[in-house]
């Protein structure tokens, strides 16, 4: 059984395939969100009500005109006139009333959605997310969103189509029901061919939206590897792969449109086919006089206005379709288990030692393919430990269980004498910072960055913290200081400059566990004298983790871990890890020579 994660992961933009007929539990999902609104929805009926009626008694009215001027009722025909009058003004005002209204629903039950989602997705599992493309979330908070809310605006103004031909059956049958059934008896053969319409049309809207959804994940792939592509000269073959999708593309499009358009002519001959049984019916009752004049304008009027909201639902059908598949892509989102949650009686102890231990832990991203496998490791307070070792030996995996992005399969993982899963999250987010090879700064100011952990900073201590890792002298040379704005990832800082932010941003925070995760990876040899000046600042009172690839930034640790196949090979320092002559003096000596054939 595929829980909703792994479903999560499996469909994106292709999901559309997997659901599109209408379902009832999606529906009331749906709904759900309309629940708080209820004033709103009774406000949006009412109005729908009002206006039905309105445009029911408009063709009525006509036939008073018609009626008075036939019986030469110059003071009934002014009556009847100032009536129409009257509706003509109300069924504009109740006309903007109700489309103003059904839209104010469906936005305000769509904020709630989009609330509810990026709620959702900030408390999910890094587990789920490893797994899903951040391409195929974006098209479920933004597309997907979208035509819900197509959808639901639409479905409302749909309930006053349904009382409007409610309406028009009753006022035919009542004014001659003979005629009224008549001019009805054309329902049946719409019937049978929208039957037959359905299946056919379902396939066709299911391949316009796989052919879109292969386009636009084309088109996201060759965005985010602008560089590859350039760097390997593929632009040629990228546009012939990508003309090849697009025209796969444009004939499905096209294929949805005929199918979306073909009920309109159907339903415009079925109208004339009406209108032509009032016309050759109801005149010859009109001639021999056992119809009224009015009665017959009037039918003609109410057979025209009766197919129009029939058309409309017709057309509602691709809506729905799109809408029930995009309600289930939504709901696989909010449907995802928050695994790493606080637990009923979790602690929030006010001071925490920095002490870590991780005691026989064993853990790996995908069941059955452990990456740390029964590994024990002490790291006292106010130490500096660094964590070295091939790539996927585990030393990324044991700062994220420290910091509980993750929880271990086996084992325990404490700070302070306490597991972590006996902590509140927010006590682990005060307890330990990290800083990443690759800081990701956000849209806003300097100033903003580097108080993002700390919503109420002054901006001297904001000051401080940049002075202090020696930050502040670059900030100070931008165009308007601490309050220049960043751009998108700040591409305008060099990545020494958007590592200082970081540091500031930690610095501020002032967390008593620091883990640096290749903090200095990305650095040049000019830049990194800075970031290590910086790097002393950030860790002094504090119980450091460094992970690093570069043996020269760890070698002056209070300890030095190498691990192995998810395990701790040895440990020591620098020093007395070379004289062991094992796993850390071979890598020391690799590094070393690559150390100097660079340099010749």
């Amino acid at each position: 059984m595929s829980t909703p994660s792994s479903t999560l992961a499996r469909h994106g933009h292709d999901g559309d395939a997997v659901f599109s007929r209408f379902d009832g539990h999606t529906a009331r999902r749906i709904a759900g969100f309309l629940a708080p609104h209820r004033a709103a929805l009774a406000a949006a009926i009412l109005s729908i009500l009002a206006y039905t009626a309105v445009q029911v008694a408009i063709p009525a009215t006509v036939r008073l005109a018609v009626d008075s001027v036939v019986g030469a009722s110059a003071h009934a025909l002014s009556s009847v006139l100032l009536v129409f009058a009257g509706l003509v003004a109300a069924n504009a005002v109740l006309g903007f009333l109700q489309e103003w209204i059904a839209a104010r629903l469906a936005q305000r039950a769509i904020f709630d959605l989009r609330r509810a989602m990026y709620a959702h997705l900030q408390d999910v599992s890094l587990s789920v997310l490893d797994q899903t493309q951040t391409g195929r979330l974006m098209s479920r908070l933004q597309g997907d969103v979208n035509a819900l809310q197509e959808f639901l605006e639409n479905s409302v103004l749909a309930i006053g189509d349904l009382f409007l031909l409610a309406g028009i059956v009753f006022v035919l049958v009542a004014m001659d029901w003979q005629l009224g059934l008549l001019t009805l008896a054309v329902l049946p053969a719409l019937v049978v061919v929208r039957a037959r319409w359905i299946p056919w049309a379902r396939k066709v809207f299911i391949r316009a939206r796989e052919a879109s959804s292969a386009v636009n994940a084309a088109l996201a792939e060759n965005i985010n590897g602008i560089r590859t592509v350039q760097e390997n000269r593929r632009e040629a073959e990228n546009l012939r792969r990508y003309g090849v999708l697009a025209r796969e593309n444009l004939t499905a499009q096209l294929g949805s449109a005929r199918a979306s358009q073909l009920m309109v002519p159907l339903v415009d001959v079925l109208t004339g086919i009406a209108l032509a049984v009032v016309v050759v019916v109801g005149g010859s009752h009109v001639i021999d006089g056992s119809l009224g004049v009015g009665v017959m304008v009037a039918f003609i009027f109410y057979v025209q206005r009766f197919f129009e909201p029939i058309r409309t639902l017709s057309m509602q059908y691709t809506v729905m379709q799109r809408a029930m598949a995009a309600g289930h892509r939504i709901f696989e989102v909010l449907d995802v288990p928050l695994t790493l949650q606080d637990r009923p009686d979790a602690l929030s102890p006010a001071h925490l030692t920095p002490a870590i231990s991780l005691r026989n832990v064993t853990f790996g991203y995908r069941p059955g393919h452990p990456v740390l496998r029964g590994l024990d490791l002490e790291i006292a307070p106010f130490t500096t430990v660094a964590l070295v070792g091939p790539t996927g030996s585990g030393k990324t995996s044991i700062a994220a269980l420290v910091h509980r992005f993750y929880d271990v399969w086996e084992g325990s993982v404490s700070i302070g004498g306490h597991d972590v899963r006996d902590l509140t999250l927010a006590t682990l987010g005060r307890t330990v910072g990290m800083v990443q090879q690759e800081p990701f700064l956000f849209s806003g100011t300097v100033a903003d960055n580097i108080r993002y952990g700390v919503e109420g900073a002054t901006r001297e201590e904001i000051e401080a913290a940049a002075r202090a890792v020696h930050a502040h002298d670059f900030i100070a040379r931008l165009p308007q200081g601490y309050d220049t704005p960043l751009g998108q990832r700040a591409r305008n800082l060099s990545i020494g400059q958007r590592q200082l932010l970081s540091f500031a941003r930690t610095l501020l925070a002032n967390p008593p566990v620091l883990i640096l995760d290749e903090a200095t990876a990305n650095i040049d040899s000019f830049t990194e004298r800075d970031i290590q000046r910086a790097l002393k600042v950030l860790c002094a009172g504090r119980t450091t983790i460094v992970i690093a690839h570069r043996l020269s930034t760890v070698r002056d640790a209070d300890r030095i871990v190498v691990l192995g196949d998810g395990r701790v090979a040895e440990q020591g320092t620098h020093a007395e890890l070379l004289a062991l002559g094992g796993a850390y003096a071979r890598l020391h000596a690799s590094r070393q020579d690559t150390v100097d054939a660079a340099a010749h």
